[in-house]
């Protein structure tokens, strides 16, 4: 039986950047689970499950733009530290959330730091990597 549209899959994988460095992996717990086509993963990932059969492996590599897409340097702002809250101990690689307008709330990483001036980073962490996925189909339903 092979996997197609609506099936609900299990898989076992490891991401990897282009520089070989592991970004994800189902190693240290269960596969993942998820409905093909039900667009809880990268698209790229969901098309390369379909067809494969149970105890199948297979290795792929899915474009950046396929993947979180492009660096968008206008998603980057250095903000005046003197508008963050006084009492946040900021450091490289944090993680914020901010509201936008409209009560949507952003995920941002601190890129950068001097006394004055915070970058905050908007972009995917991902965005702009080619992912590389080693994959093992571990179940259908």
């Amino acid at each position: 039986m092979a996997a197609g549209n609506g099936d609900t899959v299990r898989v076992h994988y490891t991401g990897t950047l282009s520089d070989g460095s592991v970004f994800d992996s189902s190693a240290d717990g269960g596969p993942i689970e998820f409905v093909i086509g039900g667009a809880a993963v990268i698209p790229g990932f969901e098309h390369a499950v379909v067809g494969m059969e149970i105890g199948q492996s297979k290795t792929f590599t899915i474009p950046s733009a396929e993947a979180y897409g492009e660096r968008d340097p206008r998603l980057a702002q250095d903000v005046p530290r003197s508008q963050l809250p006084p009492e946040l101990e900021l450091f490289l690689g944090m993680r914020l959330t901010a509201s936008n307008g409209d009560g949507r709330e952003i995920a941002l990483v601190v890129t950068s730091l001097t006394d004055e001036m915070a970058r905050l980073d908007a972009n995917h962490p991902l965005a702009g990597e080619d992912l590389t996925f080693a994959i093992e189909l571990v179940g259908i339903n």
